[in-house]
């Protein structure tokens, strides 16, 4: 596993400008949830003659949009992490299909998880992707092959429990931002009585009908997720540490941090008691990339993974990308536009600039983060202008398209009504033209159900 402190004995060998093409490239791509289906698509698209191949470990596309009622691990031993059953987006679903295979127009704004796997398996089905994806087949290792120019990596086939090493001569890591999850330590965690879960294994409010619920953090997940146990259990309570109440509505009482978990219950740091059935952190993840070996050149430190060419592209070892590291975006559609930049290098169709143009832009990018106290867990955040400059910086620099402005206009316009309105969804979006869009308030009623 990378960390800080490992990379900087990691050999780095120089590598020419252009990158050194075989006659027919090879490309591995690290799971097959939104990230890997449009890179794979576009590998496909740019080098007709290319032989492509998805790792999925797996037995089904999504990532974490590929709703299981299973918890815990599969049948392989391998975690399980999807959206919960009740999901409605909290992005807007502009923002959530592919240029060339947008969701559907008549689907309402906040559109369900079962509209989102629905709008995947299509894509897949268009551009004829299953035939490239292996699935159950989990990547261990990946590490460079100084003696080939290549990446030896190596998968491991879950169902007939053997290990094979292929070699490519570009890697994608496509394996999103949610594979390992984060659970605060408390005191009194080994004592409480009740159920403890990650927030990966909640699934239906309906299975903590009359009972009484702590939720712990106040981010989008605990949000979310908070008022929508609160249909059937009898209390809900979310702890956060944020300095003003979170919008969640009225069945949901906020309290500040959890100091210690009791036999029944917990202590918070207002001084109060309470008693609880269950306790569901919502506190996020991390990004784990355990497979790469300290020769890729990255560190993964404080969440964040550098340095990297424009949050995408290995700059010591510019034949390794990842795609769908930032956040606060126009999700699949910035995945979308991240596989196009990294593949416009990566096919010969353009050249990278030299190591130390690479690292001159990343540490200007650094640089302006500190500033803005982006840095450690925010390190990939797109925040404020950065959105739409960042889609316009990839699309100059690669000769590509860039995402409208009416798209990051519509993004912020989303995050800023969920922070303001606990009934966010209500809202319908319409764009009018590349700079403009409509924003009207439609009846609960009116809506359509968020059940998957």
């Amino acid at each position: 596993m990378i960390t800080s402190d490992t990379v900087r004995f990691a050999r780095v060998v120089e590598l020419r400008f252009p990158l050194p093409m075989a006659p027919s490239a090879s490309y591995c791509i690290i799971g097959a949830g939104p990230s890997g289906l449009c890179t794979a698509k576009h590998a496909l698209a740019f080098d007709r003659n290319a032989t492509v191949k998805v790792f999925e470990q797996s037995n089904q596309i999504g990532g974490l949009w590929a709703y299981t009622e299973q918890t815990g691990k599969d049948s392989n031993g391998l975690d399980i992490t999807c959206m919960y059953a009740n999901l409605r987006t909290n992005l807007v679903k502009h923002g959530m299909g592919y240029p060339d295979y947008p969701i559907d127009e008549q689907a309402t704004t906040f559109v369900t998880i079962s509209d989102v796997i629905k709008q995947l398996e299509g894509y897949v089905d268009k551009f004829q992707l299953k035939q490239v994806i292996h699935f159950q087949h989990q990547v261990v290792r990946v590490a460079r092959n100084f003696g080939t120019n290549q990446w030896d990596v190596m998968v491991k086939d879950l169902v007939n429990n053997r290990y094979d090493v292929h070699q490519f001569d570009f890697v994608l890591v496509c394996n999103g931002h949610y594979s390992s999850p984060i659970v605060p330590s408390f005191p009194g965690q080994d004592v409480f009585r009740g159920r403890q879960l990650h927030s990966k294994d909640y699934r239906r409010s309906e299975s903590y009908r009359h009972e009484r619920v702590l939720v712990v953090g106040g981010g989008h997940s605990g949000v979310d997720i908070a008022p929508d146990v609160a249909m059937y259990a009898d209390k809900v309570v979310l702890s956060h540490r944020c300095k003003v109440p979170v919008h969640t509505g009225d069945r949901v009482i906020q309290k500040p941090e959890v100091l210690r978990l009791t036999e029944t219950g917990a202590k918070f740091a207002d001084g109060t008691e309470d008693h609880f059935d269950a306790v569901i952190y919502c506190t996020g993840y991390r990004y784990s990339v355990p497979f790469l070996s300290v020769d890729c050149g990255v560190s993964l430190h404080d969440n964040a993974i550098s340095p990297l060419y424009y949050h995408c592209i290995s700059i010591h070892q510019p034949t390794l990308a990842f795609i769908g590291l930032p956040f606060n975006a126009c999700l699949m559609l910035m995945m979308d536009l991240q596989a196009r930049f990294c593949l416009r290098f990566f096919s010969g169709q353009r050249t990278l600039p030299t190591r130390r143009e690479m690292l001159d832009a990343w540490q200007k990018d650094q640089d302006e983060r500190k500033q803005r106290g982006l840095t450690g867990k925010l390190t990939h955040m797109l925040a404020g202008d950065l959105q739409q400059r960042y889609y316009d910086d990839l699309a100059r620099i690669a000769g590509i398209e860039s995402l409208k402005p009416v798209l990051a206009k519509m993004h912020a316009d989303c995050i800023n009504t969920k922070n303001e309105d606990v009934n966010f969804r209500n809202f319908e979006y319409r764009i009018i033209d590349d700079e403009t869009f409509a924003k009207v308030k439609i009846p609960p009623k009116s809506l359509s159900s968020s059940t998957a």
